[in-house]
């Protein structure tokens, strides 16, 4: 049966198939070669894995990123980092990794990030003389963080599908996604120097503060959701829906860059990336399944505990296998199917749970941008009309000090328990 699966697997992977249909179409495949097990099963399983509350947050969060970009909320971001940072050399390559800091605060998502700043910085960066790599490559790599600094869409799915606190991991997230940011800062003022890329102006006092009025409700944005919920006034599912009515209020009351026209495309854009996600969801839910009946957690758990039982060295291995599994399967798939295979394997040795939930997004995360199958390389890639193989190269650096960052947070775990710990007690 499980030569089935993993024959399935990556014959449909190869045929440049879909995940989330590889995913199906797998679990279809092993289900008639079983042949006692009733098709049946199929849309049962699809409904429960995505019948859950905490899954609500997830259209939620794409909805309010996109109510964010359409209604100038985005812009105003950037404007703000431009005026904090412009000045220094390769002063938009910064600012394009801060505002990513910033709109992580809000949306959650590492494509949402890519494709909103992206369309905005790349262009803008390669009239000022960047390179269209480096542009291109900054932008993809600084998405990353995303889904660490919270809210994250991946912290709401693996706290769903591993039964763990999603505040607890949205804290988690804070101290590792700011040490990723200013990793990322670092390479970037580094290449920057390097090459010689423009400063932009110095900017006077009253054009700060004229920025930061301007830019302020939207950075109330990320403390409201987080103060609300630490605060015990509303669970992450429904922050989400307070980000929603608070981009809708701020954009169309406020900013009013939003008008009733836009709002259809608006939301069809959020149910078609939802769409997407609850897809993956619903097929890995099978595959899932399938694993589990015949007992591939169980498996995998001895195999790796036949190398070591030492916690710090199985979690080198853990971080090694996930790096791997980044390059070729997405980031919502993998925490479904993984989740349920690893995270008791790290129980059993002592692991701390919320500190290997954050390991796990942290590297699924980087496998966003890891060729061959990258979806923000790709993203990227089309915004500034350069190939794959250009933005592989540029990037390598950035690959590198999110790496450097993901084994300093795995051996050291305080620099994602601290905080939670301290508030949540």
């Amino acid at each position: 049966m499980l030569w089935i699966l993993v024959v399935s697997f990556i014959t449909f992977l190869v045929l440049g198939i879909p995940i989330a249909f590889v995913l199906g179409l797998t679990s279809f495949v092993a289900l008639l070669y079983t042949g006692n097990i009733p098709l049946l099963l199929i849309p049962k399983e699809m409904f429960s894995g995505t019948d859950s509350f905490p899954l609500l947050a997830v259209p939620f969060f794409i909805l309010a990123g996109n109510l964010m970009n359409v209604g100038g909320i985005t812009r105003r971001l950037i404007h703000f980092c431009n005026i904090l940072l412009g000045y220094v050399r390769g002063g938009l390559a910064l600012v394009n990794v801060v505002a990513s800091m910033f709109f992580a605060g809000i949306t959650g998502a590492a494509v949402a990030d890519t494709s909103a700043l992206g369309s905005i910085l790349i262009p803008a960066m390669t009239e000022r003389r960047y390179d269209k790599d480096f542009s291109a490559a900054v932008t993809a790599a600084s998405s990353t963080v995303g889904p660490i600094i919270p809210p994250s869409i991946p912290m709401v799915i693996l706290g769903t599908v591993g039964e763990l606190s999603i505040g607890a991991l949205f804290l988690a997230g804070l101290i590792p996604g700011i040490m990723v940011g200013l990793a990322l800062l670092g390479i970037a003022y580094w290449i920057s120097c390097k090459r010689n890329y423009p400063k932009e102006p110095i900017k006077s006092l009253g054009e700060f503060f004229y920025g930061l009025k301007d830019a302020l409700l939207a950075l109330l944005m990320p403390g409201i959701i987080l103060g609300g919920i630490l605060g015990g006034i509303f669970t992450p599912t429904e922050a989400a829906a307070v980000a929603v009515a608070y981009a809708f209020i701020i954009s169309f009351l406020v900013y009013r860059e939003v008008r009733l026209k836009d709002l259809p495309k608006v939301l069809i854009d959020s149910i078609v990336t939802t769409s997407i996600i609850m897809f993956v969801i619903a097929n890995s839910a099978i595959f899932g399944w399938i694993l589990a009946n015949h007992q591939v957690p169980q498996i995998v758990a001895r195999t790796f505990l036949s190398i070591t039982s030492n916690k710090w060295l199985l979690l080198f291995l853990i971080n090694l296998f996930l790096l791997f599994i980044g390059t070729f399967m997405e980031t919502t798939a993998s925490l479904i199917i993984l989740t349920p295979i690893l995270l008791p394997l790290a129980v059993k040795v002592g692991i701390d749970p919320i500190h290997f939930g954050l390991v796990m997004v942290l590297n699924l995360v980087i496998g966003l941008i890891t060729p061959p199958l990258g979806v923000c390389l790709f993203i990227a890639c089309s915004i500034a009309k350069i190939t794959l193989e250009q933005i592989v190269k540029a990037i390598l650096p950035f690959l590198l000090a999110a790496i450097g960052v993901l084994f300093i947070v795995t051996y050291l775990p305080p620099l994602s328990l601290w905080i939670p710990r301290m508030i949540m007690k």
